[in-house]
Parts: C-alpha cells; sequence; structure tokens
C-alpha cells in the first residue's frame, strides 16, 4: 500500500510545488523587466528635457547656442552608449531629417519593427509602457522605450532607447536557479514528510495485516498490538481484537463440542457394537446385513476417534523443540514399512540430518497421517517417497505417492474438514486426516501444502521453521 500512496501524495506535492513555482518565476521575470523599464523611462525623459533645450529658441538667443546645446545632448547620448552600451537617439517627426542626437553614429529607427512601433507610438503623445516580456532563452530579445519631446504642446521629437538584455536575462536565471534550488529542497522535504506520514499511517494497518494472517494460519492468540496512527485505525484495530476475541471464543466452544460429543459418544457406540456383535452369534454366519451393520458402525468408531483427534489437535498448545527432522521422518519411513509391503508399495525415504523447530509428538502424528493417505491411495507396485530437504528458513518433509492425484480444482478443497474427492469415496477414510495434520503443524508455526506428483500422484509437503518462532513486532 505504501508503494501506491507514496507516489501518490509525492506527484500531488511536485504538482503543488510547480503550480507555486511556475507563476514566481514569470513574476520573477516580469519584475526584472519592469526595473530595466523604469530605468529606461526616466533616462528617456532625461534626455527629453535636454532635447526642449536644443530645440527652444529663446530671445537673444542664436544658432550657436542652440548648436552647443545640440553638442551637449550629442555628448551625453555618446556617455551614454559607452558606459551602458544602450543605444539612443532624438529623432525628428521627419525621419528624413538629421537626428538631433544619437549614439551611436549608425542608430536610426528602421521602417518597421518594436522601435519603428515605440517611435510612432510617441508620436502621439505617448510614452512607453510595457514592451513585450523577454525570457532568458531570447539571446537577440531588445527593451525598446520612446518618449516624446514636447514644445508648445506638439511633438517635434521623439528620444528612443534600445536596450541589451543580456544582463537582465542573466538576473533572470540566478533568480530561476534560487526558485529551483527552492523547490528541489521544498522537494525533498515534502518526500521525508511523505514518509513519515504514511510510514505513520500504515504502520497499524502493517500489523493489523500480520496479525490477520497469523490468525488465518492457525495462530489464533494473535492481537494487534497498541500502535500510533490515526484514530481511526486505532479503533479498527480495538475492533478487530474484540472481533478476534469473540472468534476464538466461538471456536473454543465448538472444539470443546466437538470434543465432548465425540467422548460421550464412544460409550454408548462402544456398548451397541457389543450388542451388534453378541446378536450376530444368534444369526446364520455371513450374514451381510449384520456384516454391514458393523462395517458402519466401525467407521462411525473411526470418525468419533478422528473428530476427538482434531478438537485435541486444535485445542493444544504445540511444546516446540529444535528436532532433527530427518531422524523422524526416518523412523515414521520405518514404522509404516510394514504396512507398505503388505499392500505391495515401495515406501522409500531420502531423510539426511536436518533440523528444525516443532513438536515431535505433533510432526510426527501429522507426517503418520500424510503417509497413511499416501499408502491409501497408491496402488499395488507404485512407490511413495518421502524426502527431507533444508531450504533457506525452513526445514520440509515431502511425501510424493504414486497414486491418481486430485485435479486442479481438487488441490484448492484437500484438506477441507470431512471433504473427499467424488472419486476416492470408496476408499475408506473420514476426510479428516489431512485436517488434522494441517491443526497439528499451524500449532507449531509450521504449514502443509499440497501439489500434482508428476507423471502422477499427489506431493504434500509439510514445512517447519529452522529458528526459534518467537513474537513478531507489533503483536502479542
Amino acid at each position: 500500500m505504501r508503494a501506491r500512496l507514496l507516489p501518490l501524495l509525492i506527484v500531488l506535492m511536485a504538482g503543488v510545488l510547480l503550480a507555486l513555482g511556475f507563476p514566481l518565476a514569470v513574476s520573477l521575470a516580469s519584475a526584472q523587466q519592469q526595473k530595466v523599464v523604469v530605468d529606461r523611462i526616466d533616462d528617456t525623459a532625461r534626455f527629453a528635457s535636454l532635447a526642449q533645450f536644443v530645440t527652444t529658441r529663446s530671445e537673444g538667443s542664436g544658432e550657436t547656442e542652440n548648436d552647443e546645446r545640440r553638442q551637449t545632448l550629442q555628448k551625453e547620448l555618446a556617455r551614454y552608449y559607452d558606459v551602458y552600451g544602450i543605444r539612443a537617439g532624438v529623432f525628428y517627426r521627419d525621419l528624413d531629417v538629421h537626428p538631433m542626437g544619437r549614439a551611436p553614429a549608425a542608430f536610426r529607427v528602421p521602417p518597421s519593427g518594436q522601435l519603428r512601433a515605440a517611435f510612432e507610438e510617441a508620436l502621439y503623445s505617448r510614452g512607453s509602457h510595457d514592451p513585450p516580456q523577454v525570457w532568458p532563452w531570447q539571446s537577440h530579445g531588445r527593451i525598446v522605450v520612446a518618449s516624446p519631446v514636447i514644445r508648445d504642446g506638439d511633438v517635434v521629437a521623439v528620444v528612443v532607447t534600445d536596450s541589451p538584455t543580456a544582463t537582465m536575462r542573466a538576473k533572470t536565471v540566478r533568480g530561476w536557479a534560487v526558485i529551483a534550488l527552492g523547490e528541489v529542497a521544498a522537494m525533498l522535504l515534502a518526500v521525508g514528510a511523505a514518509l513519515r506520514l504514511t510510514g505513520w499511517v500504515l504502520r497499524p494497518v502493517r500489523v493489523l495485516d500480520a496479525t490477520t494472517h497469523d490468525i488465518a494460519t492457525g495462530r489464533l492468540k494473535s492481537r494487534v498490538a497498541a500502535a500510533g496512527g490515526p484514530p481511526e485505525l486505532r479503533r479498527l484495530a480495538r475492533s478487530f481484537n474484540e472481533m478476534a476475541d469473540n472468534v476464538e471464543d466461538v471456536l473454543e466452544q465448538q472444539r470443546a463440542f466437538v470434543a465432548d460429543a465425540s467422548h460421550q459418544l464412544r460409550n454408548p457406540l462402544a456398548a451397541l457394537m457389543l450388542r451388534i456383535e453378541v446378536l450376530s452369534y444368534e444369526l446364520p454366519e455371513g450374514n451381510e446385513e449384520i456384516a454391514s451393520v458393523q462395517a458402519e458402525g466401525k467407521r462411525l468408531a473411526r470418525v468419533l476417534d478422528d473428530l476427538l483427534d482434531l478438537a485435541l489437535a486444535e485445542h493444544a498448545a504445540a511444546d516446540l523443540q529444535l528436532t532433527d527432522i530427518g531422524e523422524l521422518a526416518a523412523e515414521r519411513v520405518e514404522a509404516w514399512r510394514l504396512t507398505a509391503q503388505g499392500k505391495g508399495v515401495r515406501l522409500v525415504a531420502d531423510c539426511p540430518a536436518a533440523t528444525g523447530w516443532a513438536d515431535p509428538v505433533a510432526l510426527s502424528s501429522a507426517l503418520d497421517a500424510v503417509v497413511d493417505n499416501a499408502l491409501k491411495f497408491t496402488p499395488r507396485g507404485e512407490k511413495v517417497r518421502v524426502s527431507v530437504t533444508a531450504n533457506g528458513s525452513s526445514t520440509a518433509v515431502e511425501v510424493a505417492d504414486g497414486g491418481p492425484g486430485l485435479r486442479e480444482e481438487e488441490l484448492s478443497r484437500i484438506g477441507d474438514r470431512f471433504w473427499r474427492s467424488g472419486r476416492h469415496q470408496n476408499i475408506k477414510g473420514s476426510g479428516l486426516g489431512l485436517s488434522i495434520s494441517r491443526a497439528l503443524l499451524t500449532a507449531g508455526g509450521g504449514s502443509i501444502s499440497y501439489a500434482p506428483h508428476e507423471p502422477h500422484g499427489l506431493k504434500v509437503t509439510l514445512r517447519v521453521p529452522r529458528t526459534a518462532p518467537g513474537s513478531e513486532p507489533g503483536h502479542t
């Protein structure tokens, strides 16, 4: 869940940061340009004031004085260009007339373009406002500002400045770099916060999932320990523990009922079987009806015994010990060897020394049930192989038979109480043997699994842990 929740949070936070970062970057670029435009407007206004003196012819002033003012204006323009690298000029309305002043000497107003548009706008006595935005990647972008020179209410000339933007664009890039670094730092902080947040939110979920798995595999005493997380999940943990307590109580009552019922029925059944046997002496020898009744009585006795064994297996606590699984399996194989020979089945053992944590009595009983089941369904001339392997964190005992096996859809039901394949109804059994094996193994932290055995048959694998089972973090 964390792998799905964390990317979602990161994408959302990245979207928020980008939504804030883009307007901030645009605003920074606009502010940098606005600062340059304001400076150019001030410069053009100053040059326009000087140009007014050039165009003003006061009483007593001659052409010589006007020329001196023109020269002064030209010097200012030239110095301005030399210091700042900004082209500037004062052009008359009629562009065919020699300009009042300009720097450099080749600076002119072209027939079209941004500079021409600013010049014509100034002719209507309107100064430049907001030139088009110049972005850092526009290496040829320039800022043009024009201001009218007014005399007696008429526009007689226009001051035009044409500014390069390299410095402005460099400042914008540096500002964007600072914003990008801030975004990266904010994203790293957001990822760290998201990791802590998801860990805090999902820790109760992980504990609940682990506890649910424990209960599903037979460890009914497992409970969700008090943990952090949102209040809703803490309430869910308490509700889960209450539910687990109720389920355990119900199952305990069920086991007690099954055990008591099985035990109480054994005595009446034994008395009934005794009377049937006495009655059989009064009937002709070989009577089919009395033989059938006796067979059904014996079958009922086996079912009661198996029910009692199952109830005890589910109720008893496992006495775990470090056990040589290979030696235990070899011992059980030898115990079943005569039975296998009587059925004409070869019982093969491959049981090297391998240790594991198990209840020796419970594991022996489970292995007996599996071997008995394998011999029961293996035809004469075939073999049953029992092998022990240690792999990773578990030690496995594998029992593979040469019987007819089970179909894919039947494998999912094997081990259910009283379930038997419809093809094997004629073979004696109560359908509880593998259920008992599962109950005995899960009580000690083991497991049992089923798979087809090629070319035919069933392969049953009993696993026990190789390390001592302990309480997992987060549960009791």
